[in-house]
C-alpha cells in the first residue's frame, strides 16, 4: 500500500448456588383481570389495578429468583473470560435456559447462545440482549469472589476481570429469563434471548461481537419486533437509577492507526535523517485542532484521542517509523465521515510537510447506539414503574460505545443505563468502567432484572407504535 491510501474497514462482517424454584410464582393460574392487563396499553396498565397486581407478581417473582442473580453474578465474576473465549460462561447460561424449557442454540459467533421461549399466547416478537465478555484488567477491588485469572492476550500475560460489568448483565438476563419462563402460559407473543459474545471487541483478526451475531442469525426465525439491553455503570447513578434517552446515546466508534515513515539516523545528527518522533508529536497536537477549531460542536459531539505512541529503541537512536493509535467518537454520520476524512489529510500532510510520510487506516468499529424515539418514548412509564419516577432521568449522549447499536439498527431498540454506585456514597466515589477499581453495587440487581421482564411484557401486550429514527442526533 501506498503511503497515501486510505482504508476503511468495517470490522466484526463465593455464595453458592441457592436451589430455589421461584417460577411456581406466575406459574399457577392467574385471575382473568390479572391476565387482561396484558391486552391494555402500557399507559393503561400503569393506571389501572390490575396492573399493579401484575407487577406485584412480577416483583414477588424477581425477590425469589434474586439470590441466584446474586450467585450467578459472583461466579461469573470470579471466572471471567475474554471475547469469543466464553465457554464456560456460555455453558452455564445454556443449561439454565434448557431447564427453563426454552429452544436453545449454542456457538452463534463462536459462543454466543440465543434461546427463544414461546409464550402461550399469539402476538409479537422481543428481544432482551446481554453480553458477556470480560476485559484484560487485573482487577483491584477486595472482594471474595474477585478474579484472579490470567490469561494471554496480544502475546502478554494479562489479569481478567469483569470491569465494565457484563457479568451483572448476564445474571439479570438469566434471571428476567425465569420469571418470564414462569409466565409463559399468559405472555402474548414470543421472547428471544440472546447472550452475546465479544462485545468489546473479538481478539486479533477474529470475527465476533453483535455484528457477526447477526450474520449467523441470531435476528431471524423469528426477528424480533423490537430489542432491549441495559448497561451498567457508564454514568455516576445510584444502584437501581435508570437512565434513557432518545436517539443518539452512545457513540459511534472508530479505531484509527497512523505510520508515520521517515528516516533513521544517528541522535547526534538529526540533520542527516528525518525524525519519525517528532512529525509524530506534531501530528499529536494537529489532530487535536480538529475538533478544537475545525469541526461545528453545536451540531454534536466529536472526540479525537490518541491513546498509543510507539517508536524507538535507543536513546541515541533516531527511529526509521513510529505507530499512534487512537479512537474516534461520533454521533453524526456526515461528522463521522468528515472527521475521518481530516484525520487523514492532517496527518499525511504534516508528515510531507517534513519530509516524512504517513499511513492512515481507519477502522469503523460500532455504530452510534441510538434508541427508537417512539418506543423509547412508549417505555418510559415502563421504566418509571420499576425504579419509581424519581429513579428515572433523562440522559446526555455517552462518548463510550456499545456493538447494541447494530442489533437497533435492523429492529426498533431501547437502551438504558442501570446505576450501580453504592446509595448514599458520594458521586466522587463512582469508578467508571473499565478500571481495574470498578465496583458494582448488587442492590441494583432487582431493578436490572424488572427492568428486563417489565420492558417485555409490556412491549408484547402493545407493541406498536414503534418508529424508526431518521436521525442519530
Amino acid at each position: 500500500m501506498q503511503p497515501s491510501t486510505f482504508r476503511v474497514f468495517l470490522s466484526r462482517p463465593p455464595l453458592a448456588v441457592i436451589p430455589m424454584h421461584p417460577s411456581h410464582v406466575l406459574r399457577r393460574a392467574a385471575p382473568a383481570a390479572l391476565l387482561a392487563t396484558f391486552a391494555a396499553a402500557p399507559a393503561a396498565r400503569a393506571q389501572s389495578p390490575a396492573a399493579g397486581a401484575l407487577d406485584a407478581e412480577i416483583g414477588r417473582a424477581v425477590t425469589a429468583v434474586l439470590p441466584k442473580v446474586v450467585a450467578w453474578r459472583r461466579d461469573i465474576h470470579e471466572h471471567p473470560e475474554l471475547g469469543n473465549r466464553e465457554t464456560r460462561t456460555a455453558a452455564l447460561v445454556a443449561e439454565h435456559l434448557r431447564k427453563l424449557g426454552m429452544e436453545v442454540r449454542t456457538g452463534v459467533a463462536t459462543t454466543g447462545v440465543v434461546a427463544v421461549l414461546k409464550g402461550g399466547k399469539p402476538g409479537p416478537v422481543v428481544a432482551l440482549r446481554a453480553d458477556m465478555d470480560a476485559l484484560p484488567v487485573t482487577e483491584q477491588v477486595s472482594l471474595p469472589f474477585a478474579s484472579k485469572v490470567k490469561t494471554t492476550y496480544n502475546g502478554q500475560e494479562v489479569g481478567v476481570m469483569h470491569a465494565c460489568g457484563h457479568d451483572m448483565h448476564v445474571a439479570m438476563l438469566m434471571g428476567a429469563a425465569e420469571v418470564l419462563a414462569g409466565m409463559k402460559a399468559q405472555l402474548p407473543g414470543t421472547v428471544k434471548f440472546i447472550f452475546q459474545p465479544a462485545e468489546e471487541g473479538p481478539p486479533g483478526n477474529e470475527k465476533g461481537g453483535a455484528i457477526e451475531m447477526m450474520a449467523q442469525g441470531a435476528l431471524a426465525n423469528p426477528k424480533p419486533d423490537a430489542i432491549f439491553g441495559l448497561h451498567v455503570g457508564v454514568t455516576a447513578a445510584e444502584a437501581g437509577h435508570l437512565t434513557y434517552k432518545p436517539l443518539g446515546f452512545m457513540a459511534a466508534a472508530d479505531f484509527y492507526t497512523v505510520t508515520v515513515r521517515g528516516k533513521q539516523v544517528h541522535g547526534a545528527t538529526p540533520w542527516a535523517g528525518v525524525d519519525p518522533i517528532v512529525v509524530g508529536a506534531q501530528i499529536v497536537t494537529g489532530l487535536q485542532t480538529i475538533v478544537s477549531r475545525q469541526m461545528d460542536l453545536t451540531n454534536s459531539p466529536v472526540v479525537v484521542t490518541v491513546g498509543a505512541f510507539q517508536g524507538g529503541v535507543r536513546n541515541n537512536i533516531i527511529p526509521d517509523s513510529v505507530v499512534m493509535m487512537g479512537t474516534i467518537r461520533t454521533f453524526d454520520p456526515a461528522m463521522r465521515k468528515d472527521v475521518q476524512m481530516r484525520v487523514k489529510r492532517t496527518a499525511e500532510q504534516i508528515a510531507a510537510a517534513s519530509g516524512a510520510t504517513a499511513t492512515v487506516d481507519i477502522v469503523e468499529r460500532t455504530p452510534v447506539t441510538s434508541n427508537d424515539p417512539a418506543l423509547t418514548d412508549r417505555m418510559v412509564a415502563s421504566l418509571q414503574r420499576v425504579a419509581g419516577p424519581q429513579n428515572v432521568t433523562l440522559g446526555r449522549p455517552v462518548t463510550g460505545a456499545e456493538d447494541f447499536g447494530y442489533f437497533a439498527e435492523q429492529v426498533p431498540g431501547l437502551f438504558v443505563f442501570l446505576g450501580v454506585r453504592p446509595k448514599g456514597s458520594p458521586e466522587s466515589a463512582f469508578v467508571s468502567n473499565h478500571s481495574p477499581k470498578f465496583f458494582a453495587d448488587e442492590a441494583a440487581l432487582p431493578n436490572g432484572v424488572k427492568a428486563l421482564v417489565t420492558l417485555a411484557t409490556d412491549f408484547l401486550a402493545q407493541p406498536k407504535p414503534a418508529g424508526r429514527a431518521t436521525s442519530t442526533r
